[in-house]
Formats: C-alpha cells, sequence, structure tokens
C-alpha cells in the first residue's frame, strides 16, 4: 500500500522542513514547496492526498491557491496561519479548506488535525466500490439533492452530482444519522469529528450557509436545515 503523500506549501524554508521531518517520521511521502508556483508545477506530476498550506505568504497568498484549488481539484487543505485574523480563518473555510491551525503549529496537533482530516476524506475504494454493479447506492434526500454517502457528493434530480468538500460531507452526515433532532454547534463538531478550539466552532455556522445554498429550495428561508435559535440546527428530512 502506498504511502499516504503530503505536500507542504510554506515560503519559510525552516517551518517547511520542521513539519515535512516530523511527517516522514510518522510515515507520509513529503513534498517541501515553497509557494504556490512550485505546488502546481508538482501536482502536474502526482497528486497529493492532502496539503498543508501556509496562508500568509508574499505574492500569491494561501487564500488565492485555496480559491483554485478547490476550483480545479478536491483535494484536503490544512490552512496554517502566523495571524491572529477570525477573517482570513472563515474566509479560508469559506473557499472549502477543511481544517486551520495557527503558527507556530504544535507538530503533534498537526499530525492528528491531518490523520483526523484524511480519515473524514475516506479512501477511493470506498467510492469504486459504490459503483460496482449490484451494490445499492446508500443515498438521503436533502431538499434539492441526494447525498449520496459512499461517492460524498450531492445528485440533482437530473443526475448530475455537485462534489462536496469533506467538511461539507461530514456535517451533512452528521444530520442524515440524527433526523429532527436539535443539534447544537458543539454535538456537530464532535459528530463530524471537527473539534477545535472555541473560535472555530463559527466555522460550523459558515459551512451551513454554504450548504444551504446547495441543497435549500430558498437558502434566505431555509427549510431543510433549520435554526433553532439559542439551541442549533435540526435536519428536516420533509
Amino acid at each position: 500500500m502506498c504511502e499516504p503523500r503530503i505536500f507542504v506549501v510554506d515560503d519559510e524554508a525552516e517551518t517547511r522542513e520542521l513539519i515535512g521531518d516530523y511527517l516522514l517520521m510518522h510515515g507520509y511521502g513529503v513534498r517541501l514547496l515553497e509557494g504556490g508556483a512550485a505546488m502546481r508545477d508538482q501536482m502536474a506530476v502526482e497528486r497529493p492526498d492532502l496539503i498543508v498550506l501556509d496562508l500568509n505568504m508574499p505574492g500569491e497568498d494561501g487564500l488565492s491557491i485555496v480559491r483554485s484549488l478547490k476550483a480545479e481539484a478536491d483535494v484536503p487543505v490544512i490552512m496554517l496561519t502566523g495571524t491572529a485574523s477570525l477573517v482570513d480563518r472563515v474566509v479560508g473555510l469559506e473557499l472549502g479548506a477543511d481544517d486551520y491551525l495557527a503558527k507556530p503549529c504544535e507538530l503533534r496537533e498537526l499530525l492528528a488535525r491531518i490523520r483526523s482530516v484524511m480519515r473524514r476524506a475516506g479512501s477511493s475504494q470506498t467510492a469504486a466500490r459504490a459503483e460496482e454493479p449490484g451494490q445499492p447506492r446508500r443515498e438521503i434526500r436533502f431538499g434539492t439533492k441526494w447525498l449520496d454517502l459512499d461517492a460524498q457528493s450531492l445528485r440533482g434530480e437530473d443526475g448530475d452530482e455537485q462534489a462536496l468538500v469533506h467538511s461539507e460531507f461530514t456535517l451533512l452526515k452528521a444530520f442524515a444519522e440524527n433526523p429532527r433532532r436539535v443539534l447544537s454547534r458543539e454535538r456537530l463538531l464532535d459528530l463530524a469529528s471537527a473539534r477545535d478550539t472555541e473560535p472555530f466552532d463559527r466555522a460550523v455556522d459558515v459551512r451551513i450557509t454554504r450548504i444551504r445554498k446547495k441543497i435549500e429550495p430558498d437558502p434566505a428561508r431555509p427549510t431543510v436545515i433549520r435554526t433553532v435559535r439559542g439551541a442549533g440546527y435540526m435536519f428536516s428530512p420533509d
């Protein structure tokens, strides 16, 4: 079995090498890249299983890289940010990043985040099995779309599929497994295996807003994933 491959994209050589050495010790294949251009050149050669990306780089910053990356490929991304800006973190999550960590980061925590995101990403074998003849697809209706639990995608009535970033899929799966139950933000983070510090709790709101645009007949008046004031959110299948 091939070792998982991780791209570490950071303009600081010392940070790249520190993270790279630690990940190599734990069985990952690592590519150390100093910016977006180097990352794209390497992606033309091989596809990573995950990217650790610094947001605050000179020239093309991490937010621009996340935007272009998610438009081209659904590769899990963990952002590293050296600033305390909540805006940067929220924007990064809105663009499709899967997690974030403040710099300087604790390497053990980074490793735990990587493992968590990669678990949520699942394996390509799961999706492949769903395509085998005779294997029923596990699907749940969410408003205007069907959630395919094996392919981790949304399917419209016309059959067109819409890819989900892993953080969106894990939230939808949590709702699917708990219909008609009020789920607090804290409970959703636990169910989606996305436990983080308090500022990250607000990312639940960001992700649900993004999900509603994809599944609700009228995102401005949500009826599928409803807000329960002071308590959290509830998935109403009907």
